[in-house]
Formats: structure tokens, sequence, C-alpha cells
């Protein structure tokens, strides 16, 4: 199989992952998930939502979400930090392009690709990825 056919394969299926892992959430509003892979492996993982030790409640009674809810990406970032292992040359699966804060936070860690499902409302995080060199992968279409 030629190289960029399989590359090809595996984002689909690792997004598609990650649009699972999605569905941990306890967010109303939206549902994200994320995947570090490097080297064809998992390294680490996150979805939307509160810090640890919170409730897993996103969203005020207003409907609105609330300050404090961590972003998928930055749950995966943070998690790898915590362990022994690196995110330096890795790609990141995740369902929503990231905002700008995250991708501050992937720049950061060494992350070499994006891949993601869906547009964020804002483009300024893709924006700031690209300018960094980070490589970035919009897939509309997963089957």
């Amino acid at each position: 199989m030629e190289q960029n056919t399989k590359r090809a394969l595996l984002d689909r299926r690792y997004l598609r992952m990650a649009l699972i892992w999605a569905e941990n959430s306890y967010c109303k509003r939206r549902q994200v998930g994320a995947l570090l892979v490097r080297d064809g492996t998992i390294i680490s993982d996150g979805f939307n939502g509160t810090p640890a030790g919170f409730e897993n409640v996103c969203e005020d009674t207003g409907g609105s979400t609330k300050p404090y809810v961590l972003h998928a990406e930055a749950n995966a970032i943070t998690k790898i930090a915590r362990s022994n292992n690196s995110s330096e040359g890795s790609t990141l699966y995740v369902t929503a392009s990231p905002c700008l804060e995250c991708s501050k936070l992937i720049i950061q860690s060494g992350i070499r690709r994006v891949v993601f499902h869906e547009l964020y409302r804002l483009a300024d995080g893709l924006e700031l990825l690209e300018r960094a060199g980070v490589e970035c992968v919009h897939i509309e279409h997963l089957d």
C-alpha cells in the first residue's frame, strides 16, 4: 500500500476513534474528543470537560459553557505532560479544529500535525498553527 494512502486511511481511523472518545464528555453543547498519536501508537487522549474533582457539569443554568471547562486538546496535552512520555513529533486527532488557546499549547508541546473533522467557528487557531509550521489536515468525510 502506498505510504500516502496508508496515512490517509489511518488519519480517518484515528479521527473516527476521536469521535467515539468524544462521547465520554459530559458537555451538552458540544462533545469534542482528541487522540495524540506517535509512531502508530496512541500516547494520550482527552475530551472536553471540567477539571478533575469538579462536578461533571459543563454548562451553567443559562446553557453557556462554564469558563473553567477544559478543551479536549488541552486535556490530552496535559495528560501526556504528567506522564513520562513526550508529544514531540506527534499527530493530534481532534473532532473540531483547535481554538487559539489550544493552538498555543499544541505548538509548545511539539505536535507536528493536527488532523480535524469539523471547523471551529473561529479560524485564528488554525492560522496560528500554520504560521508555526504545524501541518493541518481537514477531513470532512470519514467514510
